[in-house]
């Protein structure tokens, strides 16, 4: 049964190929800002609105394509609000001025579609605390990652620089990535996808 990775997600490939998973990415068309506005509009928790996406990219492909087809999306909650993908460095500056030194929440949301229809769903909810640094850090971390802070919610990535951001996460690091691996390969395992 063939496996497909419905998202663009450079991190997201490398940690199905990082597990061993032979796996096609077909990125799902979808008007992921519009859903959001709607997702929003309705009044739907971060949690839900992160579930919901990867619910439609999901289906977006599974219409398309057979095998087992994996939607992901991830929301970051702070202080009762959510934060997207920076649009500027100017953005992503004031993302981390708002987080600095708060715990706030990444709402990991991985669904996986069969002809038509989701057949599994998980959420996990890692916390991250930010550290209290100083303006200078912000500005200097900016200069060296450029615009790999514009690729994720939080402007950062924890597997590179981005860790020097924090000074506690808790909860699962591959869901803080993007990807609620460890729930993920044990269904495949179930469905024989992967090897028990």
């Amino acid at each position: 049964m063939s496996l497909v990775l419905a998202s663009g997600s450079a991190i997201r490939r490398q940690v199905l190929a990082a597990a061993g998973l032979e796996f096609e990415v077909e990125v799902a068309r979808v008007d992921e800002e519009g859903a959001k506005a709607s997702l929003r509009a309705e009044g739907l928790k971060p949690r839900e609105q992160a579930d919901a996406l990867a619910e439609l990219k999901a289906l977006a492909v599974s219409r398309k394509r057979s095998g087992f087809i994996i939607g992901a999306d991830q929301m970051l909650a702070i202080d009762g609000e959510t934060l997207d993908k920076p649009k500027d460095i100017a953005e992503a500056r004031s993302h981390l001025m708002r987080m600095r030194g708060k715990t706030h929440e990444l709402l990991c949301a991985a669904v996986v579609a069969r002809e038509g229809s989701i057949i599994w769903r998980h959420i996990e909810t890692p916390r991250l605390r930010m550290r209290p640094f100083s303006d200078a850090f912000i500005d200097d971390y900016l200069a060296r990652v450029g615009e790999e802070a514009l690729k994720s919610v939080g402007a950062y990535q924890l597997e590179g620089l981005g860790a020097q951001l924090f000074d506690r996460v808790d909860g699962d690091y591959f869901s803080v990535l993007g990807l609620p691996l460890l729930p993920l390969l044990q269904f495949l395992r179930e469905h024989g996808v992967v090897a028990k």
